[in-house]
């Protein structure tokens, strides 16, 4: 079966960062004082998850307002910072910009749902160049305005926004947050990207229709 259009996760798919994000939660836990996540709580509650999510979750009290966005970018300045300690290794993951070429060289319609507020989006948006390949105003992003994954609303908008029904795109994703939210807005086909000795795992998730280690292994010819 062939598909119209694409839908990236971008943090774990576009940018491998899942160990940042666990690091940088840990760091922010230990700074405010908090208990410290541990790796299972930051798989199944923070990747994938919005920050307004996380922070509820670990504080263990309600989270907004203007004690949301202090906390939030308390966290995330510790991520951001993690990143650029990166160096050369700060970059899309591996297939990533022959895929998006091969998109925008086939006027294939794509774009980004993702977990992260605006602040982290823009600064991807600045140093991964993604005015390349994307129309920035098809990007969904935490704003607040809707439910994060693994509830539907940020793919069903995604799909909106390029002008396909959600069965007519593909959907790539790292996180069970993300693979639960593409399911349950019944995207056409649904990619899980991880390390091969998570492929079982990823591979009986409810939705799950292909395992990949990278974006090299996206069949686009038969996909598209």
């Amino acid at each position: 079966m062939k598909f119209d259009g694409i839908i990236f996760d971008f943090n774990g798919v576009l940018w491998w960062d899942s160990h940042l994000h666990e690091y940088a939660w840990k760091l922010f836990s230990e700074a405010v004082g908090s208990r410290s996540f541990s790796s299972e709580e930051i798989r199944v509650h923070a990747l994938g998850r919005t920050n307004q999510y996380c922070l509820t979750y670990l504080m263990g009290r309600p989270v907004k307002g203007h004690d949301l966005e202090q906390l939030t970018q308390q966290k995330e300045t510790i991520y951001r910072q993690l990143c650029l300690k990166q160096g050369t290794d700060f970059k899309l993951s591996p297939g990533a910009i022959e895929l998006l070429d091969y998109l925008v060289a086939h006027d294939i319609p794509h774009t980004i749902a993702t977990g992260s507020e605006k602040t982290n989006l823009d600064f991807f948006i600045e140093h991964f160049l993604l005015r390349k390949w994307f129309n920035l105003m098809q990007i969904v992003y935490d704003d607040g305005s809707r439910p994060g994954k693994p509830a539907p609303d940020m793919y069903l908008e995604a799909a909106r926004r390029i002008e396909l029904e959600p069965a007519q795109c593909v959907v790539v994703e790292d996180s069970h947050s993300g693979i639960e939210a593409a399911y349950e807005a019944a995207i056409g086909h649904i990619v899980a990207l991880g390390p091969v000795d998570k492929h079982h795992r990823l591979m009986k998730l409810k939705g799950v229709n292909r395992v990949v280690e990278t974006l090299e292994e996206i069949p686009k010819e038969q996909l598209f």
